[in-house]
């Protein structure tokens, strides 16, 4: 029995690629992501997917593309196999398709575009664990950092964290035996009055969001 996938597609690019993903994989059902300007496309989409009798859903973003697509990617698969969806990569325009194809390397799910021949092309899948690299300590500093009331500087995230202002930089900065939180695409550091300040990256805070 051939396995039924869960589509993923951005809509507003190459939307051909939707019609040839439905017949390159078995498909249970599609969910178009879509941001506001692409709604009515998405909507004329959906009508035509459901004359081949396959569900399909319109999901809207609501902020950020890379949050939000994140997020929808999560909400998905949360309770299903994985193993089961799919994202195209290739349907959207320039940055959906970007962030359509990290959320499914960084959450070790098959995704499909399109090559110069127009045929549909299977990306090999790889999963990043981010969970598995950070320490009790450092996921503690990313949780202080996504709060609102911090962190003005260094020294003020390490009398948060209650840890020695040198541990504090050992774990954003990292060392050569380490990689450090910044090296891990997590937080960015910049220099403001003369004392370092630090932020969570987008990536930070969709791992802190549990999306990733």
């Amino acid at each position: 029995m051939k396995v039924k996938h869960t589509i993923i597609a951005p809509v507003g690019g190459e939307n051909d690629t939707i019609f040839l993903g439905i017949k390159e994989f078995p498909t249970e059902r599609i969910i178009l992501v879509a941001e506001p300007d692409f709604l009515r496309e998405a909507e004329n989409i959906k009508k035509d997917l459901e004359r081949f009798k396959i569900p399909t859903r319109v999901e809207r973003l609501k902020g950020p593309v890379w949050e939000e697509l994140f997020r929808i990617v999560h909400e998905v698969t949360s309770g299903i196999n994985e193993q089961n969806v799919i994202i195209n990569v290739a349907s959207g325009r320039g940055l959906m398709n970007c962030a359509a194809t990290s959320a499914a390397f960084v959450n070790g799910i098959k995704a499909f575009g399109m090559n110069d021949d127009g045929e549909i092309m299977v990306l090999p899948v790889l999963k990043f664990n981010y969970y598995k690299l950070l320490s009790e300590r450092k996921m503690k500093l990313l949780m202080l950092l996504g709060k609102d009331e911090c962190c003005s500087s260094l020294e003020q995230l390490s009398q948060l964290a209650k840890m020695s202002l040198s541990l504090v930089s050992y774990h954003i900065n990292g060392n050569l035996k380490s990689e450090g939180m910044k090296q891990l695409g997590l937080v960015e550091t910049k220099d403001v009055g003369g004392r370092i300040h630090v932020e969570l990256t987008t990536l930070g805070k969709l791992l802190l969001k549990g999306y990733v």
